[in-house]
């Protein structure tokens, strides 16, 4: 029988007397109507789900999830759906106003794996429509070369020894029925079908792109332009043969791999070096690719890694790569901000030569087990404007779906990640964030969410702290994080947000450690561990709209901001407060003054195993391998959280522990396996 648990720490509301009609019928504005479910395109690990309704202008109505394997018996329960719906992200830019619905997710499934999925719906004002539902739910399997396909060789041009057949000189010659001598020459019918594989033996690939064949001396671009698809059963792969490193050398090339017309490619085991962009997958409005797999693969001296910024992207598996950009290690740099102002010099802040390792847009992408160093930000979604479509966007383009999980990533410029631009069920866990110039974790904006952070690391991000969550973001879920760096606000308020059981100790010279403007009043903070540094008149800040208003956006009448069309309106206009401001010194006074973090607990650095806060000088380069942030015994942040069913249910005292590890469980893996 399905627990129907009434989460109290989300999903405060103020009662709002209206009328509505639903289906014919009149229906009192705060009874629910909830519509039929839609199961959002899976990835390896996750289920994404959106649940519409109508009504429930008190916001006071639940959704429970429980779930099991095809063929058992017995459920588990999993995180309570988020509420969401009505919040605005209004920027120069950005018009969109949130659907009304629940929306969450199951977390750490099996791979290629069908689940029963049991959900209800709750609401003590009345309920209407289909309240209860029953589906069948399956994970993407994990993609793997087939069997029984075609395997072609391809050696480099100086290769002496004997050859496996059928041989080639170029990797296009192979994959093309007719190469002429060079990666870059005319364009013929595709050799390879779905299935088959290119293996690519040791050496040194670089293509003369000044030295056609004949000697006419035309330059080539130097991209490998791939057009043949594969299956989701049956991709086309490349990969390392397995007898030396097989090296893809862009000898300066704009564009190493472009595969915007290919879908089911996948490549694995292989170097890619010296290129501005190694793989181009999409570009928004023109063309995109589906299925594009890279594993177990390194990428050196390179300005962009992968990607799409095409809405209609799908399926991505990004996991186990290494990515190293080409920002000098040396020291930690920002690019603004007055924490670097004193280092710029006469000459400014340094030139942006790596952007981004990763970044995708569309739906069901997972990026994993990736270590990453030295670009501008680590792996991002797409900050693509408002969904395809609005103000009707389109269901099959939306940004859903997408997973970064247990990546290790440092010696950023500005973010470790950037979930800016996505919809819903963006999940971002277990990834560690080292010596980040700017603000590490970033959804700027998130159109309704939920967007998770859950038991992430973060540690030294000098210039505004842990997060950056603005640009009118809503539905942001903030779980079991340890984040060495405060938390502040920026530019636009935050919408529909929630805090709970995290670890957020100052960093040097910051005194404020937690302070959150949000447009709405069931923003929620709850169970977590704070360590504020001394010095400073305020420690903590709660700021919403007056506590008579559920919500208040800007742009909407009666804030502060102007009431004339978006398009025309200064950023300063819309960026107008209606909130109150309230500031206190310590925690007791914040939580007596906002009824937020009634739970909450003091804790020092003497917590955790063994860290130390960050020292004066940003520009420190600090190594993981140096810290333990495993818990002490007797800390005043274990068993200090509460039970988020589908999240921490593997806890070992009597209750969860705040931050990002268990007592008593072993830390998660970041980075590449094997």
């Amino acid at each position: 029988m399905l627990t129907r648990t009434m989460w109290q720490s989300i999903g405060k509301g103020l009662l709002l007397a209206a009328t509505t009609m639903a289906a014919g019928t009149a229906w009192c504005a705060d009874a629910t109507s909830a519509g039929a479910v839609f199961v959002e395109p899976p990835t390896l690990i996750s289920l994404g789900f959106e649940w519409p309704l109508r009504g429930d202008d008190n916001r006071n109505a639940t959704a429970s999830i429980e779930y099991r394997k095809r063929g058992e018996t017995a459920w588990r329960q999993g995180p309570a759906l988020l509420r969401i719906g009505g919040e605005r992200i209004n920027e120069n830019a950005l018009q969109y106003v949130t659907s009304h619905m629940f929306a969450g997710s199951l977390f750490d499934l099996e791979p290629g794996t069908a689940y029963d999925v049991h959900l209800v719906m709750a609401d003590v004002d009345g309920l209407a429509g289909q309240a209860e539902q029953q589906l069948v739910a399956s994970t993407r399997a994990e993609p793997v070369p087939a069997a029984g396909g075609k395997v072609y060789h391809v050696y480099p041009a100086d290769y002496k020894g004997e050859k496996l057949q059928p041989a080639f000189s170029n990797l296009l010659a192979a994959y093309y029925t007719g190469s002429s001598g060079s990666d870059n020459f005319n364009t013929y019918p595709p050799r390879v079908r779905p299935g088959d594989t290119i293996l690519m033996h040791a050496g040194v690939y670089k293509d003369n792109r000044y030295a056609y064949q004949g000697g006419f001396g035309t330059i080539s671009s130097g991209t490998y332009f791939l057009t043949q698809s594969g299956t989701y059963e049956s991709p086309i792969v490349i990969k390392a043969a397995g007898d030396g490193e097989a090296v893809f050398d862009g000898d300066g090339a704009y564009n190493l791999f472009n595969v915007m017309a290919a879908n089911y490619n996948y490549f694995e085991g292989l170097t890619f070096r010296n290129a501005e962009l190694v793989f181009q997958a999409g570009v928004k409005n023109i063309a995109g690719s589906s299925g594009l797999t890279i594993k177990h693969s390194r990428f050196e001296n390179v300005g962009r890694g992968i990607y799409t910024d095409w809405s209609g992207s799908r399926d991505y598996t990004i996991t186990d790569n290494v990515l190293i950009g080409k920002f000098a290690a040396d020291h930690l740099m920002g690019f603004t901000g007055p924490v670097w102002e004193p280092y710029f010099g006469a000459e400014g802040a340094p030139p942006l030569v790596s952007e981004y390792a990763i970044k995708v847009y569309g739906a069901g992408h997972v990026v994993a087990y990736n270590r990453i160093e030295n670009f501008h930000d680590g792996v991002d979604v797409a900050t693509y404007g408002n969904p395809d479509g609005t103000p009707a966007p389109l269901r099959e383009r939306m940004p859903v779906s997408i997973d970064f999980y247990n990546n290790d990533i440092s010696h950023m410029e500005d973010n470790c990640i950037e979930a800016d631009g996505g919809a819903h069920n963006i999940r971002i866990f277990r990834n560690r964030c080292f010596n980040h110039g700017h603000r590490a974790l970033s959804v700027q904006p998130m159109f309704g969410g939920p967007a998770y952070f859950i038991r992430n690391v973060v540690y030294h991000a000098p210039e505004g702290g842990a997060v950056k969550f603005t640009a009118s973001s809503a539905g942001i879920v903030v779980y079991h994080n340890t984040f060495i760096a405060p938390v502040k606000p920026m530019l636009l308020a935050a919408s529909n947000v929630h805090y709970l059981n995290n670890l957020i100790l100052g960093q040097s010279g910051t005194p404020e450690i937690f302070a959150v403007e949000t447009n709405t009043n069931y923003s929620s903070s709850d169970y977590n561990g704070f360590r504020p540094n001394a010095g400073g008149e305020f420690a903590f800040e709660w700021s919403t709209p007056p506590l008579s208003m559920m919500a208040n956006f800007p742009g909407e009448a009666g804030s502060a901001a102007t009431v004339a069309p978006l398009s025309t309106r200064a950023q300063s206009d819309l960026e107008g407060k209606a909130r109150e401001v309230r500031r206190y010194a310590d925690l007791a006074s914040y939580s007596a003054g906002t009824g937020q973090d009634s739970h909450s607990v003091l804790v020092d650095f003497d917590t955790f195993v063994n860290v130390i806060p960050p020292g004066p000088d940003p520009r420190t380069l600090y190594k993981p391998q140096d810290f333990d942030f495993s818990l002490v015994a007797g800390s005043a942040a274990v068993d200090a959280g509460t039970a988020l069913p589908g999240i921490n249910d593997a806890m070992t005292g009597s209750a969860p522990d705040l931050g990002a590890y268990e007592r008593g469980l072993a830390a998660p893996h970041y980075g590449p396996r094997n």
